[in-house]
Parts: structure tokens; C-alpha cells; sequence
């Protein structure tokens, strides 16, 4: 009798257990690096939270509060430089010891991290199905080397606290159109003046509740700080804030705006202010005309993260650490790159009741649709190992003012400015799938808002 043919095991890919190593290893890997990343940035010793801190027990011994100065080897001399609100803010770590205030400050910047983080890949996870946990580990890490995270965290700067009240805003309260909308970004910009030009993106975008909203919020928190200090307060909004001087050089590698690439053409004098204005000009209204038929298209990722650039480029002074704006921008590059996720589940019988955020199963993609996939998640890689290895992390670019005098150097130090301009250019905006409507009756402040705000 012959023997039994004995038929060979299914060639399949689900191994969960294969698949669990994997991502286990690939987590570990990645947190292995950060600490080779975070080495250099250790130099800074908190340097930034620690003239707040200073800042905050001179004022607090009734010192004016803008009179402080503290020393330092590349500035000269550095300042607190934030609005009255601000200081309200951080009067109260007057009271408490250094460490504890660093610690608090880093805790809250990684607990900002993992929040934000997790707003922005939670949409790409559902709509491509890939695997949660595994996901949103990965993309906190990874935000975590990035360097204006690190610079962030080593220099115990504020910027995520404006980070997570803006996408608060922009991502959800905007366009829901809640009541509140607009608050988060006034808020920032009572903070830190920069988030103002998310005030101009609502306008652009015809938010008129947003923004009225977000101008009411920054002049009530203005307002407040002036009652409690108004010393201190006229003599910010009066002399200190036109005071360039008090925030540093400008021709600093650190520097990463539009005047920063000029000046360093011009060092150690300072720039055309005509050309710059023309320059600020240009891109203001390209970058807004982008965000603007971004949101029209539903897709408010990608216009905040073209706002955010272009208040990147445009202020006199954008360190390093102020540019988070990078981070969605890989986001919206890696969605894009994915396609659409065509459907696998089986068609609805004709007693299903049909729903409105089923999107129809995607068509196999052309020749020229997997070109451009391809060329976006190229652009994805590369910003975000840009982003990672940074601009000043891994240089001594030294104290004294040099112009930038061949192309490598112009390439080398103004890295962030030029990739800015790229991604004004080149980042996608994705139309959304339909949400379903809410059976919630809209409130008199929600009405005047979708009656005003435009078409998405």
C-alpha cells in the first residue's frame, strides 16, 4: 500500500507571534537611540527655565520685571522676553525648588508629547487599519528625538503647553464649530505672541466666530495680566517688545526664520529690512493661500501645519525648539503616502441601513498614482531624519557673527528655513470622508459660525 502523500503546511503571513517580536525590537531599538540624541542637549541644563525661574524670584522680590539680565556666551546678555501673561503664569514656581519645577516642566512636555502625538496618527491608524499601540508607541518616540522636542525638554522651554492648546483648537473645537472654538489659540497667543498667526488662518479660512473668539481671549488674558502688573505691562507692549536686541542675535545658526538666513548673509550687520519685509510678504500670502484651500478640503492637519511654517519663517526670531510644525508635516506626508485604504468588508445586504462614513472601496492605484505615493513617502523619511539629526544639536557653531560665504554652509545652517519652503510647496492636503451629521441642534454662536465660516 503506498504511503500517504503528505500535503505541505499553507504558505500564510499571520504570524502574530513573528509580528509581536518584531514591533517589540523595533520599540526597543528606537528607545535605545534617545538617549544618544538627548547627550548633547544636556550641555543646556535647563538653561531656559532657569532665567524664568530667576526671572520670577527677581520679580517677585519687587524688582521690575523686565529689567532682569542674565549672561550668556553667544547672546551676550539674555532677557525674560515673554508677555505679562506669561509671568503670571510662572510667578507661582517662584515658590517652589529648582528641581521640582524642572521636573514639572518635563513631565508635562512628555505628557504633551504623547497627547498631541496621539491626536495626530489616531485618524491615519483608522482610516489605513494599522495596528494601534504599536503605532502610537513608535510615533512618540520618534517625536521624542526629534530636536525641537529635545531642545524643548533640555532647555526647559514652554513651547508645548501652545502646541497642545492649538491643536486642541484647530484639530477639534474649530471644526466641530463648538462655542469655544478659538480659545486655545488666544490663549497661546497671550503666551507667546507667535500663535497669532493662527488668529490670521481662521480669518483666512473665514472662521469668523474662531476668530473673534481666539482676538477675545488673548485681549482678556492681555487685559488681566495689565490689571495685576500694569508697569510691567505697558512698559512690554510700549518698549520691550519692539527691543529686538533682547532676544538674541539673529544671525545665530539657532536662528531659523527668513531674517536669521539674511542676517547671516549680512553679519554682523544687520539685514535689508525692505527685502525681508518682501520676502515676509511673499510667503505669508502663499503659505495662508495653501492652508486656506487646505481647510477648505477638509483637511485641517495639513493647513495648521502650513500656518505654523509660515509663522516659522516669517518671525524675526524661530529657534530650533519653536519648530514642532515639522512633525504634523510627516504626518500628512506618511497619509498621503499610504493611499487610500481600499474596503474588505463584504457589500451591505439591501436591508442594511446604509451609512454616511463608509468610504467606497479605493480603485487599484495607476502607474502615476504609485509614483506620487512614492515620492511623498520619500519626503516623509527625509524630513523626518532631518528633523531628527537637527541643525545645532550635533555643531559648536561658535560666538562670534561669520557670514555664510559658499553654498555648503548656506545649506548646512539654514536647513530648517529651506526645508520650510519646501514643504509650503510640496505638502499635500487629503479631502476628508464625510462625517455623519449630529442630531445635537446647533447653538445660536454654532449657526453664526457655519453661516459664516465658508465652504469646507
Amino acid at each position: 500500500m503506498p504511503p500517504e502523500s503528505v500535503a505541505p503546511p499553507a504558505v500564510t503571513d499571520d504570524d502574530p507571534g513573528g509580528r509581536t517580536v518584531r514591533r517589540l525590537v523595533t520599540v526597543v531599538a528606537l528607545a535605545a537611540v534617545l538617549p544618544a540624541l538627548y547627550l548633547p542637549g544636556r550641555v543646556h541644563d535647563f538653561f531656559d527655565l532657569k532665567i524664568y525661574m530667576r526671572a520670577m524670584r527677581w520679580w517677585a522680590a519687587g524688582n521690575p520685571l523686565y529689567d532682569y539680565a542674565q549672561p550668556d556666551r553667544v547672546q551676550g546678555e539674555l532677557y525674560f522676553t515673554y508677555p505679562p501673561f506669561s509671568a503670571l503664569l510662572l510667578r507661582p514656581f517662584a515658590l517652589i525648588p529648582l528641581g521640582a519645577a524642572i521636573a514639572i516642566f518635563t513631565i508635562l512636555t512628555v505628557l504633551g508629547v504623547v497627547a498631541t502625538t496621539r491626536w495626530l496618527v489616531r485618524p491615519v491608524i483608522a482610516r489605513h487599519g494599522l495596528p494601534r499601540v504599536f503605532v502610537i508607541t513608535v510615533a512618540v518616540l520618534l517625536v521624542l528625538a526629534v530636536e525641537s522636542t529635545r531642545e524643548t525638554i533640555t532647555f526647559g522651554q514652554i513651547n508645548m503647553l501652545l502646541v497642545v492648546l492649538i491643536l486642541a483648537d484647530l484639530l477639534f473645537a474649530v471644526p466641530q464649530g463648538r462655542r469655544w472654538a478659538g480659545v486655545g489659540v488666544g490663549l497661546a497667543t497671550a503666551l507667546k505672541l507667535f500663535p497669532g498667526i493662527f488668529i490670521v488662518y481662521l480669518l483666512v479660512c473665514r472662521r469668523w466666530w474662531a476668530a473673534a473668539v481666539a482676538s477675545a481671549t488673548a485681549a482678556a488674558a492681555t487685559l488681566l495680566a495689565a490689571a495685576v502688573a500694569p508697569n510691567d505691562s505697558w512698559r512690554f507692549w510700549t518698549h520691550e517688545l519692539w527691543a529686538t536686541d533682547r532676544v538674541g542675535r539673529t544671525d545665530y545658526t539657532g536662528n531659523q526664520s527668513l531674517f536669521g538666513l539674511l542676517s547671516r548673509f549680512t553679519a554682523p550687520d544687520k539685514p535689508d529690512r525692505l527685502i525681508w519685509l518682501l520676502l515676509v510678504a511673499v510667503v505669508t500670502g502663499y503659505g495662508l493661500w495653501r492652508a486656506a484651500r487646505a481647510a477648505r478640503v477638509g483637511d485641517h492637519l495639513a493647513g495648521l501645519t502650513l500656518t505654523g511654517l509660515v509663522g516659522g519663517l516669517v518671525s524675526p526670531i524661530t529657534w530650533t525648539h519653536h519648530l514642532y510644525w515639522f512633525i504634523p508635516a510627516v504626518v500628512v506626508f506618511a497619509d498621503a503616502a499610504l493611499g487610500t485604504r481600499p474596503s474588505t468588508a463584504p457589500a451591505p445586504s439591501s436591508a442594511a441601513v446604509p451609512s454616511t462614513v463608509d468610504a467606497p472601496s479605493a480603485p487599484a492605484p495607476t502607474g502615476d498614482d504609485l509614483g506620487r505615493r512614492r515620492r511623498l513617502a520619500v519626503l516623509a523619511v527625509a524630513t523626518g531624519a532631518v528633523i531628527i539629526y537637527g541643525v545645532v544639536t550635533f555643531y559648536d557653531w561658535g560666538v562670534a557673527p561669520v557670514n555664510t560665504d559658499n553654498p555648503w554652509q548656506f545649506l548646512v545652517r539654514n536647513t530648517y528655513v529651506l526645508l520650510s519652503l519646501l514643504l509650503l510647496v510640496t505638502l499635500p492636503a487629503r479631502p476628508s470622508v464625510p462625517r455623519p451629521e449630529t442630531s445635537r441642534p446647533a447653538t445660536e454662536p454654532e449657526k453664526l459660525h457655519q453661516m459664516d465660516r465658508g465652504p469646507e
